[in-house]
């Protein structure tokens, strides 16, 4: 199978897949379906943490923290046991919509409008995506999803080193600055999202064909819901740059 930069569409992962029964294959419309379902989660989970985040600013740091690892931990779960993924995904979706829906709380305070254009942009992005995959005005070739796989795990290392660092009192540019170098970086980053966003529509349209089980269904709309995800994370951070 060809590569995708989201971890959820590793070949690895889509073995364990092809390893399942199942009496029906899955279908693009399916999982389209499906996406929709963990799409409704991902906007309950929102409105909680948005909640949550408003009223109870003492227990804030918990909310972030434990959705945070929820998620993480759900996420791995997810991949490397595929199988339970019809339960485990409407979980992770709930969960990421409530750190979503915090995070937001928290930067709409401060930058006020911030979220709905967030919302606005990350959907604009993906009906986008969308319309230049299925009209095959880009076409997605095994240059390109090398390209992108490449960049994905070398912004994915670079956080990662952020991260660590920052257990030890440091940090690193272009995350979190707002000056010019941290708006060019975070519009990358953006792009590479979106460049996923239209790698993981084509894998997922490539395994329905080659006849994976129903299950894929549910763990190919994780997997959008995975990139969704991260996209609209990356368009809250750089309109916060912007706005500073």
């Amino acid at each position: 199978m060809d590569k995708s930069g989201n971890p959820a569409l590793k070949p690895s992962a889509l073995d364990r897949l092809r390893l399942l029964e199942s009496s029906d294959t899955a279908t693009v419309g399916g999982t389209i379906f499906k996406t929709l379902i963990l799409f409704a989660f991902v906007i309950i989970g929102a409105f909680l943490g948005w909640r949550m985040a408003a009223n109870n600013a003492e227990s804030l740091g918990l909310v972030l923290i434990s959705s945070s690892i929820g998620g993480m931990i759900l996420g791995f779960t997810t991949i490397f046991v595929p199988k339970i993924s019809p339960f485990t995904s409407p979980v992770y979706s709930l969960v990421q919509g409530i750190l979503l829906g915090a995070i937001s709380q928290i930067l709409n305070t401060e930058y006020d409008g911030i979220a709905i254009q967030a919302l606005l942009l990350t959907g604009g992005v993906f009906v986008s995506v969308l319309f230049l995959y299925s009209s095959r005005i880009v076409k997605v070739t095994a240059k390109l999803r090398a390209v992108v796989l490449i960049a994905t795990l070398a912004i994915a290392l670079y956080y990662v080193t952020a991260f660590i660092a920052s257990l030890f009192g440091s940090s690193l540019p272009l995350i979190y600055d707002g000056g010019t170098f941290g708006i060019i970086f975070s519009l990358i980053v953006v792009f590479v999202a979106a460049l996923n966003l239209l790698l993981d529509f084509d894998f997922i349209e490539r395994t329905a064909a080659s006849g994976m089980p129903k299950l894929f269904e549910w763990y190919g709309a994780f997997s959008l819901m995975v990139t969704l995800i991260w996209l609209y994370i990356e368009i809250l951070r750089l309109l916060a740059k912007i706005r500073r």
